[in-house]
């Protein structure tokens, strides 16, 4: 009978990886401090404070020792020790910040413990770690690993400590599952949005502007556009009506909402001459409960569905800018919904709706709901009595039962104000990134003391569902860069089709090609270069243009060009009158 094969704890490989790679470190900089070295999703990594800047070179040197570590199978063996006892071999052994660590846990109640790797026959310990737990039962159950990156991480996450070198790795049961890693991250470091926004003229920063504010060129702007247009009209087929507000609001607004002291991340504020003080919007649903309030509403009125594709500005940290994944000016699709209670849950199902169809089109098919709801432990950062938030969260998560998608319960993830549906959708390359987020409020409405007349002609609270679909504009482009590799399916690409005319005597045929291809509204250009057909051809692709229509002798006599398909790389001829109809049905 085959012996049945047993599950691994990746968790714990990983975290055993981690202290493999602290005992390394160690050999190579005996002065090494060390910061903390947790398992992660994919991986591990280790922080430490070194003589030196590590290299890339330095990489396959720690591999090495860490092999050798691997193949002596040496013990984890743990032990608890009294919290002044452990602080004080820490500071005695030059590691301050696990003895402040030490120091932490103690204060927080908390068991101190200690891992040391033994050498198996001899019982010497070879290296000692302040660390909770979580390990394998020696070294040599360590899977297939590798080395990745130097990163700079400050202590604790607090810009105002010290700056630490972060070492980060992946580890796997078997060298499949490493290889097959490998190769995600090397595809993934061709689609990096980063890159491809250069090379495809998308966008640009400048140092002048400030780190966290993108901008677009003519080519990233028309996508951008496009995606407005294409959300706009999804969202006023189901009944939406879009409004504007201003960029600022008197901080008083800000008090109101409560995120003045519970959100953290909002501007400085700015002062006026006359003494009145504004604030950049951090999000848009101040303004429109303004708007909401504004007049007075029947039963018969909701839901009432609020739009607008507009920017607000957050406080980023600059370490966590990140192209356009993190930015400081940020372009929502914000929709705010004010509902009468009874109409939540059809109203959620609506959202869910739209969001499948969304995700249909730009090719999302493996997706799941995250319902984030209070951390119990600390009510004190939400807003709202206990009955309230109970209800919204109940509600949540039967919206998300009825859609029939995968969920999940992530606790502490709520907003101060409500829980909420977040969206996971998974790439090309299946890598998981939240988009849609879903977000019932029970508490804004008290807050701003909306109203409306219900049927029985008394006054009743709304409730409020606040929804973005795309999320940010800036970082849904940023994904959707990424997961088409920069080959944007042809209704979105920023230059739909290229003429390119064989030789100078062609430019006039290929002139009128383009004007007729243009008055039918595609975005289409023509090169009037005297490169090459092969260079005009490598051009057009390194563009990633969707179409290239060539046109010579035989298509100018025949009146029809030649369609060469960027995503499949075939050519097929057909008549002019055919190309609008075959090509770009979606105008």
């Amino acid at each position: 009978m085959a012996k049945a094969e047993q599950k691994v704890d990746l968790g714990a490989m990983r975290h055993s990886c981690a202290h493999v790679l602290a005992q390394a470190v160690l050999e190579m900089f005996p002065e090494a401090k060390l910061g903390v070295g947790p398992a992660i999703e994919d991986g591990f990594y280790y922080d430490f404070e070194l003589p030196r800047t590590l290299i890339p070179e330095d990489l396959p040197l720690l591999e090495k020792k860490m092999k050798q570590i691997v193949k002596q199978a040496q013990t984890f063996v743990g032990r608890e020790e009294p919290a002044k006892k452990a602080v004080s071999f820490l500071k005695g052994a030059g590691q301050p910040f696990k003895a402040e660590l030490a120091q932490q846990f103690s204060e927080e109640g908390q068991k101190i413990t200690f891992y040391e790797n033994v050498m198996p026959g001899t019982g010497k310990p070879m290296f000692v770690d302040l660390c909770r737990g979580g390990h394998l039962e020696h070294t040599g159950k360590i899977g297939p690993f590798k080395l990745l990156k130097i990163a700079g991480a400050y202590w604790k996450g607090d810009e105002n400590r010290p700056m630490l070198q972060r070492i980060y790795g992946t580890c796997w049961p078997a060298q499949k599952e490493l290889d097959d890693y490998i190769f995600q991250l090397e595809e993934a470091k061709k689609r990096d949005h980063k890159v491809l926004g250069k090379q495809l003229r998308l966008f640009t920063f400048s140092p002048l502007v400030g780190g966290g504010y993108p901008l677009f060129l003519p080519k990233g702007a028309q996508v951008l556009e496009t995606l407005s247009e294409y959300i706009m009209g999804v969202k006023k087929r189901n009944g939406y009506s879009f409004v504007r507000i201003p960029h600022v609001a008197k901080e008083e607004l800000y008090i109101r909402s409560g995120h003045l002291g519970k959100y953290d991340a909002m501007m400085p504020v700015m002062e006026t001459s006359e003494g009145d003080r504004y604030v950049m919007k951090p999000m848009n649903c101040p303004h429109h409960f303004e708007i909401y309030n504004s007049e007075m509403h029947s039963y018969k009125d909701l839901p009432l569905r609020y739009a607008e594709n507009t920017a607000v500005y957050r406080n980023e940290k600059s370490g966590e800018v990140h192209g356009l994944f993190r930015v400081r000016s940020i372009t929502q699709d914000d929709t705010h919904h004010f509902v009468r209670h009874d109409q939540i849950e059809s109203e959620i199902e609506m959202i869910l709706g739209i969001t499948q169809e969304l995700y249909e089109k730009f090719g999302f098919s493996n997706y799941k709901a995250q319902i984030s709801v209070r951390d119990p432990e600390k009510p004190e950062k939400y807003f709202g009595d206990d009955k309230l938030w109970k209800r919204a969260e109940e509600k949540l998560v039967k919206c998300a039962e009825k859609w029939g998608h995968e969920y999940f319960i992530e606790q502490g993830e709520a907003a101060f104000y409500g829980p909420k549906i977040d969206v996971m959708v998974k790439d090309a390359l299946g890598r998981e990134w939240q988009l849609t987020t879903v977000q019932l409020d029970f508490v804004q409405p008290e807050n701003f003391d909306m109203k409306y007349v219900g049927e029985d002609g008394k006054e009743h609270r709304p409730a409020v569902v606040h929804v973005a679909i795309f999320g940010s504009f800036e970082r849904f482009l940023g994904i959707l860069i990424e997961h088409y590799a920069g080959a944007f399916p042809a209704w979105l690409a920023p230059v739909q089709a290229r003429i390119i005319p064989v030789g100078a005597d062609f430019f006039g045929y290929a002139e009128k090609i383009y004007g007729q291809l243009r008055e039918s509204g595609v975005r289409v250009e023509w090169d009037d270069s005297r490169d090459s057909l092969g260079k005009k051809i490598r051009n057009a692709e390194r563009e990633k243009i969707p179409y290239m229509l060539v046109v010579g002798d035989k298509e100018q006599k025949e009146k029809n060009v030649t369609v060469r398909n960027y995503a499949d790389k075939k050519q097929e001829t057909m008549e002019i009158d055919r190309v609008m109809p075959n090509l770009f049905r979606h105008l």
